[in-house]
């Protein structure tokens, strides 16, 4: 296993916005695919997180103590990502989880979760099992798959457009985005042309291409991860499917828009937070200026997110206080009622986990940015 320790834990040990802590008080785990289909979202969620961690960091931390994320790459493994968590939680005795990335792998850390009494925070998936029941130790910030993916098929047939075909990934994050947007489809009175699912890690695309082409799709859903979308779209253009190519937020990243290539203009991509060019909102006001004080010239969806999320984590600990503990970090986080990130509003209580709910649709430019 390649341990991002070195890379990412040492970025996060850089949180003043130049010199390093001394030593960071306050431990905070990450487990997530830094290398593997995922690794360009996952830069630039976590990218967006430190945004504001640094901030924070350059402040004198939280309650006077700074946060150290300490991030470990799991290669979009559920397995590994479970090994992970164990690491950060046992060994590295982190006060909280962060910020993973992907459904089967967000279950495969619930069980340590419990065990050790350690809150999530803002897992990068939309996934409704998170949501309902509700999940002690976790807690959303981004709304959920189902919704978006409703909201994509329920768009797709104001548009007059009624082929519609899906593709998705044999694990618990496909079936999730299909059943919403099998909600969406019925509420249209639609019945989709073609349901293909397929393997997650070892995907065979060209067959599916041939019944989406067969099928004369007008547009397909794809509920999957970075380059396996990039396949699938390779395939499906291969085939001769001019299908409006439909996915989901998880997608939502600059790097993700470069792996698509010439394919990329015109695909659609679901979105759970504001355009990040919406100054009207003050959170992206807020991420915009701290990128610019970094030199980034823009922000993208992906680091948004990340950004949001940070900002949920580090009110946890402030309310948790001087000394935040596990159980003084979740009695907190469950505490939350009405909090402003900057145009959105969060609460939290012992019956609802969800966080936000927003959901818009974006489009792919001709120059290579998400238009709303």
């Amino acid at each position: 296993m390649k341990a991002w320790h070195a890379l990412w834990a040492g970025a996060a040990l850089a949180l003043s916005l130049g010199a390093a802590p001394a030593h960071a008080q306050i431990l905070i785990g990450q487990t997530a695919g830094f290398s593997g289909q995922v690794a360009a979202g996952v830069k630039e969620t976590t990218d967006g997180a430190l945004l504001f961690i640094d901030s924070v960091n350059a402040k004198g931390g939280v309650n006077g103590q700074k946060i150290e994320l300490i991030s470990l790459d799991d290669k979009f493994d559920p397995k590994l990502a479970a090994e992970n968590a164990r690491k950060l939680i046992e060994d590295n005795n982190v006060s909280a989880l962060f910020l993973n990335r992907g459904t089967p792998h967000t279950e495969a850390i619930i069980p340590l979760l419990e065990k050790h009494g350690v809150v999530l925070v803002a897992p990068s998936t939309g996934a409704m099992v998170l949501h309902q029941p509700v999940r002690k130790y976790v807690f959303n910030v981004r709304a959920t798959y189902q919704r978006e993916a409703e909201k994509a098929m329920t768009h797709l047939a104001s548009m007059g457009i009624t082929r519609v075909a899906l593709m998705y990934a044999d694990d618990s994050f496909g079936a999730d985005g299909i059943a919403g947007a099998q909600k969406g489809l019925t509420a249209a009175k639609l019945t989709p042309v073609v349901v293909e699912k397929f393997d997650r890690a070892k995907p065979d695309f060209p067959p599916i291409a041939a019944k989406v082409a067969k099928a004369d799709a007008q547009a397909v859903l794809m509920v999957a991860s970075g380059s396996a979308v990039v396949e699938a779209g390779n395939a499906l253009r291969s085939a001769g499917s001019g299908a409006q190519i439909v996915t989901l937020s998880n997608n939502a990243s600059g790097g993700f828009i470069k792996s698509l290539g010439a394919n990329a203009r015109g695909v659609i991509v679901t979105q759970v937070y504001p355009n990040e060019r919406a100054v009207t909102y003050p959170m992206v006001k807020e991420a915009q200026e701290l990128a610019r004080a970094k030199g980034l010239t823009e922000i993208s969806p992906a680091m948004l997110e990340g950004f949001a999320a940070a900002k949920v984590l580090v009110e946890g600990l402030r309310r948790a206080g001087p000394k935040p503990s596990r159980d003084k970090i979740h009695a907190a986080l469950e505490g939350i009622k009405k909090l402003d990130l900057g145009g959105l509003e969060v609460s939290y209580g012992p019956d609802d986990h969800t966080g936000l709910d927003f959901a818009d649709l974006s489009i792919i430019g001709t120059d290579g940015r998400f238009r709303r």
